[in-house]
């Protein structure tokens, strides 16, 4: 056994944590096996928060982003307290990306505009912010688009309905989110080609980054479209594929690994792209703290395929990526075209 003392962080507030109980409880299981001091911990508010410092674990393995500031605004408290930022500042390491990138994995049109200002590909978008209709001159790119909340992961708020093909349909969308979830709107170009997910973890031999991406294949709807639902999610229904095409793997792997650069991600993370019809490939939103549950989400599948890492191994690798960061590790990270083997020069941007 090795002698760390280690504390997986979520919280019992389904809003504030992108751990599932069935997620960290696997965590749990793998790292108990190899560590000495293993515990999952509810941070729902401040205290809970500074209890965790005042046991200064050797590494956090992070559930979830933030604590509101008043925790009757939750979500829509616009004051948060940002879990990375509160243990970089007290010297207590975790695993995955700072604060700055996980602030554009909340804000999905803030994640498209950095991607876009890099040069990269990202479709043309607008924002409904909440409480406000949509009007027919807002969407100057043709229909169809694609709606979905602006600040929701696990396939929340998309369904049928999220493909509009005119305005009175994007009206309706826009309108059932207002109402159900009082958020802004993400309004896009819909991409009518494959899907894919691609997992990056930094290989810890290298340094470098691997990319790993599967297609994703969700059955039609009653509308004859394709999309990862929340239904098609919590069923993990979607059938999963490798791929073979080289150039393609190619395309979205360099894609994926430019696009986590961009938004100062770390460690591991995963990144969504989807084809136009010209197939080109463009990105479609990031998740930095996948669903991490043996046999269900993109970023396990991933490693598993890709590569033939195990759930267990998975998990001990991004600990051990967590546990080997030190203060001084200054120095960006090296980013690789998985297929070429040359390395990409990074340019990290402050968010």
């Amino acid at each position: 056994m090795i002698n760390k003392n280690i504390e997986i962080v979520s919280s019992t507030h389904a809003c504030l944590s992108s751990m599932s109980r069935a997620s960290r409880d696997g965590v749990f299981d793998v790292l108990s096996v190899h560590y000495s001091n293993v515990r999952i911990t509810i941070v729902n508010n401040i205290e809970d928060l500074q209890a965790l410092v005042s046991r200064k674990p050797d590494l956090v393995f992070l559930g979830m982003g933030y604590i509101p500031s008043d925790p009757d605004l939750g979500r829509d408290d616009p004051v948060k307290i940002w879990i990375c930022d509160y243990l970089d500042q007290n010297g207590i390491a975790y695993t995955g990306s700072p604060k700055k990138a996980r602030l554009l994995e909340n804000n999905k049109p803030l994640a498209k505009q950095r991607v876009l200002d890099c040069g990269l590909n990202s479709s043309q978008f607008f924002v409904t912010k909440h409480n406000q209709p949509l009007l027919k001159n807002d969407v100057s790119f043709p229909y169809p688009v694609f709606i979905k909340p602006a600040n929701r992961g696990g396939g929340n708020g998309v369904d049928s309905l999220s493909v509009a093909h005119s305005f009175l349909e994007a009206e309706r969308k826009v309108r059932i989110i207002n109402d159900s979830m009082r958020t802004n709107c993400l309004i896009e170009e819909y991409l009518p080609g494959r899907e894919f997910s691609v997992a990056v973890l930094r290989n810890e031999a290298t340094g470098h980054y691997d990319a790993m991406p599967i297609e994703l294949v969700a059955q039609p709807d009653e509308n004859g479209d394709r999309m990862l639902s929340k239904d098609v999610k919590n069923s993990n229904s979607e059938v999963v594929s490798n791929v073979v095409d080289q150039n393609l793997k190619a395309k979205v792997s360099n894609l994926a690994l430019n696009v986590f650069q961009a938004l100062g991600a770390r460690d591991y993370g995963r990144i969504d792209i989807r084809l136009d019809l010209d197939g080109q490939a463009f990105f479609l939103e990031a998740n930095l703290t996948p669903s991490l549950i043996e046999g269900y989400g993109s970023f396990p599948k991933a490693c598993l395929i890709n590569n033939k890492t195990t759930f267990n191994d998975m998990i001990l690798t991004i600990v051990r990526l967590g546990l080997a960061r030190t203060p001084s590790e200054a120095m960006l990270p090296r980013f690789i075209n998985v297929l070429s083997g040359n390395s990409l020069t990074p340019n990290m941007i402050e968010a």
